[in-house]
């Protein structure tokens, strides 16, 4: 079976990359773009980097900042409106994981027409190129700025549910580690910890590839090695540059090898709850990585290496058991090890969750299959 790598064909990278954007859009003739972004980061400054980037360039541009922290079917919606409305020829979203996926259901809709959903209900389903996309980022955590993943909320249903096409791939996606530095403590630890998810799901999936695996392996050793040190310190410049480069190769690890149960769990808690999407997943790791070690054990102990573990007197079960406490102990470091039960999580609710994480496209991948009672037992773990 022969195997297809996605990433965006440009990626500026490092301290004052978006400084770069505007001579990189110069030079592919787009006239007015649709920034989707948050009014958080209107109101602290930081949308202002771009729009004078783009204003020293002549590019002219308006602004969606009605995204929300679990972006719904209506921000996609009320987006396309406004890019009708304003004529804009190019989407730019400015943010962290979702302003993109607004974002790409923006452009992808925009291009190929119907309702974000129906692009759910299979991989890679659109037809045409979406809308130009350029990504700006602002967060060490979801990646979705460079993968063919977004992740939508309908909220009359209360589920989230993963698009996954390889046209969300946008044209330009910048990772300038100084719009990360004002990241509040928290928000710094949900979405390192996303990182971290991202890598080690990556790792053990059943699509995982010799790319693929270098990519997470990589990711997991920069996540472990600063994760801790930028949470404690947001001005660590060199923390926050490392944490750029985990985040990315973690999304050039999922994008390509796909996920597992965790963020098809993490996804109904965010529906159900709308709970962080990156809490969540720290929350998970290490149990859905438990039940996933019995059948790729070995997968474990790479992982516990990546993570600075000296495995060399240790049996496997050593080594695999290293890895999840290790896992646990960087969430518990970080101030993300809480109880379901905690952030309102009731069991009533589980044995739906479970159904819908069942059915969530980054189940396919997982490495061990489970049964609904064993989703369900791992969330029982986590209350």
């Amino acid at each position: 079976m022969s195997n297809v790598f996605y990433m965006p064909p440009v990626t500026l990278m490092g301290p004052n990359a978006i400084q770069s954007l505007g001579a990189e859009l110069a030079s592919k003739e787009l006239k007015k773009a649709l920034i989707v972004t948050d009014g958080v980061l209107i109101e602290v400054g930081l949308v202002s980097k771009l729009t004078d980037e783009l204003t020293a360039h002549n590019l002219d541009y308006v602004i969606y900042d009605g995204v929300q922290p679990n972006p719904t079917e209506k921000n996609i919606e009320d987006g396309l409106a406004l890019l009708a409305e304003s004529k804009a020829d190019f989407v730019i979203s400015f943010g962290g994981g979702s302003s993109h996926d607004t974002a790409k259901g923006i452009a992808l809709v925009a291009a190929n027409g119907g309702h974000i959903r129906d692009y759910s209900k299979g991989v890679h389903l659109s037809k045409k190129p979406q809308l130009p996309l350029v990504t700006v980022n602002t967060t060490a955590g979801t990646a979705s700025e460079m993968t063919v993943f977004a992740i939508i909320t309908n909220q009359q249903d209360q589920t989230k549910y993963p698009v996954v096409d390889k046209h969300f791939t946008p044209i330009i996606a910048v990772n300038d580690s100084e719009l990360m530095v004002a990241m509040p403590k928290f928000l710094t630890a949900t979405t390192g910890m996303d990182a971290l998810t991202h890598a080690v799901e990556a790792y053990v999936s059943t699509a995982a590839t010799p790319i693929t695996d270098a990519s997470a392996i990589k990711a997991i050793e920069l996540i472990v090695n600063n994760l801790e040190a930028v949470v404690n310190n947001g001005q660590d410049r060199a923390a926050r540059d490392a944490m750029q480069y985990g985040e990315y190769l973690a999304g050039m690890a999922f994008s390509n090898a796909s996920l597992g149960y965790v963020h098809s769990m993490a996804h109904q808690l965010g529906g159900v709850y709308d709970l962080s999407h990156g809490l969540c997943n720290a929350i998970l790791l290490a149990e859905v990585s438990r039940f996933n070690a019995k059948q790729v054990p070995e997968r474990f102990v790479d992982i516990a290496k990546a993570m600075g573990i000296d495995t060399t007197a240790m049996t496997q079960e050593q080594a695999v058991n290293a890895a999840l406490e290790a896992i646990d102990g960087l969430s518990a470091a970080v101030g993300t090890k809480q109880r379901l039960a905690d952030l309102g999580v009731t069991e009533d609710k589980l044995a739906f969750m479970a159904q819908n994480a069942l059915n969530d496209a980054c189940s396919l991948t997982n490495p061990r299959k489970a049964s609904l009672e064993e989703i369900v037992n791992i969330f029982k773990a986590r209350m």
